[in-house]
């Protein structure tokens, strides 16, 4: 099967410059989510596009170039993982790799038309990263369906020995998951962000999350209104998120980063390695608060983004002032179960009046992406999104 991986993943005899310019030696052993995916017959037929480290809601920069949406090339299929979907979703390849570190699988997911799967933290081993991004990063898969999207997780499901975080395997696949009803679940469907209103939910986004609300009631669940106490969340993400950033650009030979890039870094160097420990101290208080959603439900449903797909070019000579307040209006959905480790999906929602998609996100408890599996192979059955292509 013809799979792409995205450029934040060591392939044997390829450079990995995560976008940032840079004098790249060439890496001497595949990553281990690749060596896995050769080991199960994996033809690796391409790196795909993101932006610098990550860091973006849209798949751009200097040295790499550009990553369009199939559905419409004058935007973007979001980032940072949307090389990786703009290849699934124009027919290049059947699956693709991405990572998520605050959303960057689901969102090119949502904006593609496309089923992302951010697993577990611990599920994907990341190595030779041991602890990417502090514990926020994790890699996972891009595809049309839920069933190619468990299957790919299922080669990529897997522990390395110097892995900080590890999983027992599943009992039961997650390709066999996909197969099975979900049964009657509770399910909560929330609109409100870690920060409270944090910019404006598209109205057409709003639509096509409560279409799927209803359609799930009509499949036999229980829907209703209901919103996680997030906390301080967001104290969880900025100093993993910028440490990490620093500590991915001190490694890379001579870098020549964009200056978003390097103020994200520095931002790392003097506040978020300090705030480190207590960002990590904070995770069971955290997951205690936010986990009280799940005492009357079993699966919390959200829109994915706020905002329908970026233009190509939106942010181009934008200051990192400018570029964070505006990707943050636009995507404040997805990041906090980044923080909590836990496992979330997208799913396709829709299409906005100009026929780009929209996505919503289907977040579960620890460990249990059985469950999002499930849910969604039976949201597909009657949706039918893998029917509709760019």
């Amino acid at each position: 099967m013809p799979v792409a991986i995205k450029d934040d993943t060591d392939i044997v005899g390829e450079t990995t410059p995560f976008a940032v310019a840079g004098d790249h030696r060439p890496a001497r052993r595949d990553g281990e989510v690749v060596r896995k995916l050769r080991a199960a017959g994996a033809v690796i037929v391409g790196k795909t596009t993101t932006c610098e480290l990550g860091l973006w809601p849209f798949s751009e920069s200097r040295e790499y170039g550009i990553a369009r949406n199939p559905w419409n090339p004058e935007y973007s299929p979001g980032g940072s993982s949307g090389g990786s979907a703009a290849a699934v979703a124009a027919g290049m390849v059947a699956a693709a790799v991405g990572s998520d570190g605050a959303g960057s699988i689901r969102i090119p997911a949502a904006w593609t038309g496309l089923v992302g799967i951010k697993p577990q933290r611990g599920r994907v081993s990341g190595y030779p990263h041991t602890d990417p991004f502090n514990g926020i990063t994790v890699w996972g898969p891009l595809a049309r369906t839920v069933g190619d999207a468990a299957l790919l997780l299922d080669v990529l499901t897997g522990s390395h020995d110097e892995d900080v975080h590890r999983l027992d395997p599943p009992i039961t696949p997650f390709a066999e998951a996909a197969r099975r009803e979900p049964g009657r679940l509770r399910i909560a469907v929330s609109y409100r962000t870690a920060l409270g209103v944090s910019g404006r939910l598209d109205p057409q986004i709003r639509g096509a999350v409560e279409r799927l609300a209803r359609r799930l009631t009509d499949l036999g669940h229980k829907v209703f209104p209901a919103d996680p106490d997030y906390g301080p969340t967001a104290l969880g993400l900025v100093p993993r998120g910028t440490a990490g950033v620093a500590d991915w650009l001190d490694s890379l030979p001579n870098p020549r980063p964009d200056p978003r890039t390097e103020a994200e870094a520095r931002l790392g160097r003097v506040l978020g390695k300090r705030l480190l420990p207590l960002a990590k101290r904070l995770d069971p208080y955290l997951r205690r608060r936010v986990g009280r959603i799940f005492q009357i439900a079993d699966v919390v449903m959200t829109p994915t983004t706020a905002q329908t797909p970026l233009r190509v070019g939106a942010f181009d000579g934008a200051g990192y002032h400018r570029t964070q307040s505006g990707v943050a209006a636009a995507c404040p959905y997805a990041w906090t179960w980044n923080v909590l480790g836990w496992p979330g999906v997208n799913v396709p929602a829709g299409f906005t009046r100009d026929g780009l998609p929209v996505g919503a996100q289907l977040l579960g408890h620890d460990s249990d992406e059985a469950t999002l599996i499930s849910l969604a192979a039976q949201l597909e059955s009657v949706e039918r999104w893998h029917e509709r292509r760019p």
